[in-house]
């Protein structure tokens, strides 16, 4: 079974995909600029359809699958975003969709997926626990499971974005791209590294939950103690089992970002660029803000806004710290 997407994967995603969501549009930061030393570029994944990056993937893999395969619904777990892409996708197919979440999941990414016609089931335990209670709904119900991580036509479907940086800035030099499950930078990472191997790719992953910065160190996957980091949608203990390699060939970086300057990114975001952007999505800007990265003034950097799905009340009390 294939556990990596090839390029051609990607290319084949980017047809399918191209007419039901948004080519996300490629901002030049201006005003963050002087605060990060570098030109700066933002790829908005907070204005897709479904407020991230995730329906790419979705709906790339659900589209893949026979129709008798998801005649009874399909199912996943997820932190919100996957959850959204996923019920979309199923709208769109007119098949059910049943996401299993954690009971500490912001509130509008429950309704959100709510909204769009999905069943939710909250669950309190580890993403182990919320997988094997995943598959047991499956096998039950008969339902299709669409890994958010492993899954190499979801990363096929997260690695069209690469297409569309290299597409839109031809000359980029860096691209900066947040880290949870892995499976948003292993596409990205294969788009443009087998597009243009010069690109410097950087993985930004939170300081409290640096699972892929210490497998790096260790050459193998490494399991640890989840912190309780402020960036939920990359709160995972340990890297994709497909991913992991992917990464460890494409990756040229991966740094760790503290809370403090995940929420100056979301600050600066907003300040600056008017966007409102998740603090999953803001670390990117946050590693840059904390001097974490070397640039040069002249350096082309692309940074991956992943999403801009959080509580309006938690925002306001980030914001309110400004």
């Amino acid at each position: 079974m294939l556990e990596h997407p090839t390029l051609a994967d990607i290319h084949q995603a980017r047809d399918r995909l191209k007419p039901l969501i948004r080519h996300t549009p490629l901002l030049r930061a201006e005003k963050i600029e002087p605060s990060v030393g570098c030109q700066l570029y933002l790829k908005p994944e907070t204005l897709q359809i479904t407020g991230a990056f995730k329906i790419r993937g979705a709906l790339n893999k659900s589209m893949s699958l026979p129709k008798e395969a998801i005649a009874n619904g399909i199912i996943a777990t997820s932190s919100g975003n996957h959850a959204q892409g996923l019920a979309y996708a199923a709208r769109m197919l007119g098949v059910k969709a049943v996401l299993v979440v954690p009971v500490t999941t912001p509130k509008i990414k429950i309704e959100n997926t709510k909204a769009l016609g999905a069943e939710v089931v909250l669950f309190d335990g580890d993403t182990a626990a919320r997988w094997k209670r995943v598959y047991e709904i499956a096998a039950e119900h008969h339902y299709a499971v669409v890994h958010a991580f492993e899954d190499p036509l979801v990363m096929a479907g997260q690695g069209t974005i690469g297409l569309e940086i290299l597409e839109d800035l031809a000359d980029v030099d860096t691209v900066i791209i947040p880290m949870g499950g892995g499976g948003l930078i292993s596409g990205i990472a294969t788009a443009i590294k087998e597009t243009r191997p010069s690109v410097r790719v950087i993985g930004a992953e939170p300081a409290l939950t640096p699972k892929y910065f210490h497998s790096r160190i260790n050459k193998e996957r490494t399991s640890l103690p989840l912190g309780n980091t402020i960036a939920d949608g990359l709160r995972i203990s340990v890297p994709g089992q497909n991913p992991f390699p992917i990464i460890e060939k494409y990756v040229d970086e991966i740094i760790l970002v503290e809370d403090e300057h995940i929420i100056a990114g979301m600050r600066a975001l907003a300040r600056d660029a008017k966007l409102i952007a998740e603090p999953a999505a803001s670390i990117g800007i946050g590693a840059l803000l904390a001097g974490s990265v070397k640039l040069r003034p002249d350096e082309k950097v692309c940074v991956v806004l992943t999403g801009g799905n959080w509580d309006l009340c938690n925002l306001a009390e980030v914001y309110a710290g400004e």
